[in-house]
């Protein structure tokens, strides 16, 4: 993999607005090299488990959550019709636009928002970035009539990690026709549990596997792969995978994911890139206190205790977040874009 962002910023994906348009002009004031297509969390329709559940068999939405309707008698009919129209797309070549795997008007306004304007933008962009929620998180977040996961489902299972990989593709596809180098975060919040009382049944290989399918699925469409974890994990399953990228928590969870060091030297020789989320969003009270300055010291430290060449960190490092801000208020959302700019800057010329 030849990209390199040498420390250049990025986000994760959300934003605490109501105008899409306001959130892609947002995006491309601060992240000019690297924007992303801004979700809405606000909206329904654009959360973590409903935006790229759209075309799953089955699947019933009430209120603002969704499910799984197993019992109904129109199911196995549902599932027939899906893995047919899979096939078509990867063995029969039927164009992914206009299928049930592409995205639509009333779940990617953000996404159709974002692709204008970077269709107007005077000078390319280094890379677009897009994201999808992971088949781990929507097969343990989503669950069925009877209150099972999905992820105990097998025809459920195959049937949501087959969709993610192509919702995948998809992205990666219409946003490769504007740059070359696109870069698409599986996000995958569900694996802090990974291990817990909650997930017994759901062993490693099987973890590692239905993760991989999308990260292959971006692959072999063009694009760089990434998994964003907002927490900790079993930091091992993670760099078991084919991803390009990792990111994680480096504001709260650096001590944790330090314990796998040989695995990360491993990964960075290796090309691999750190998506350094050193800008807090998940309590609002260190927002407030960091800045800039203390921010760069914080990441020098770490970055240091993780490496001694700080070179090949610098070359290898996205500085982002440490997750989506679409639950801060506005005010704050900015503040973290301004900070992971500033923070962005103050490392690239250092």
């Amino acid at each position: 993999m030849e990209f390199k962002p040498e420390c250049l910023p990025t986000l994760i994906g959300s934003l605490p607005l109501r105008d899409h348009k306001e959130a892609a002009d947002l995006i491309l004031e601060y992240m000019k090299e690297i924007p992303l297509w801004p979700q809405l969390p606000c909206y329904p329709k654009e959360r973590l488990l409903t935006q790229f559940s759209e075309g799953l068999p089955g699947i019933r939405q009430k209120d603002d959550s969704v499910y799984f309707d197993t019992s109904s008698p129109d199911f196995d009919q549902e599932v027939v019709g899906f893995f047919e129209d899979y096939l078509a797309i990867t063995e029969g070549g039927s164009p992914l636009e206009g299928s049930r795997f592409a995205f639509t008007q009333d779940t990617s306004k953000g996404f159709e928002i974002f692709l204008k304007a970077v269709s107007r933008l005077e000078t390319e962009p280094l890379a677009l970035k897009g994201q999808i929620t992971g088949p781990f998180t929507m097969l343990t977040g989503i669950k069925d009539n009877q209150g099972k996961m999905a992820y105990f489902n097998p025809m459920l299972k195959e049937a949501v990690t087959k969709a993610i990989a192509l919702k995948a593709r998809y992205q990666v596809e219409r946003m490769k026709a504007l740059c070359p180098n696109v870069i698409c975060f599986v996000d995958e919040p569900a694996l802090s549990g990974f291990g817990s009382s909650a997930m017994v049944g759901i062993n490693r290989q099987e973890a590692i596997s239905d993760i991989s399918e999308p990260l292959n699925e971006i692959r072999a469409a063009g694009g760089i792969s990434g998994i964003h974890v907002c927490a900790n994990t079993d930091w091992s399953v993670v760099l078991d995978t084919p991803l390009d990228i990792l990111s994680f928590d480096a504001y709260s969870y650096f001590d944790k994911i330090l314990l796998f060091r040989e695995k990360l030297l491993s990964f960075i020789e290796n090309g691999g890139i750190l998506a350094w989320g050193i800008v807090p969003t998940l309590n609002e009270a260190d927002l407030e206190k960091e800045g800039v300055d203390s921010l760069v010291e914080l990441w020098k430290s770490q970055a240091e205790r993780l490496c001694d060449d700080m070179e090949a960190i610098k070359k290898n490092c996205l500085i982002t977040p440490s997750c989506g801000t679409g639950l801060l208020k506005k005010e704050l959302a900015v503040k973290a874009l301004e900070l992971t700019r500033g923070v962005s800057d103050a490392i690239r010329a250092g």
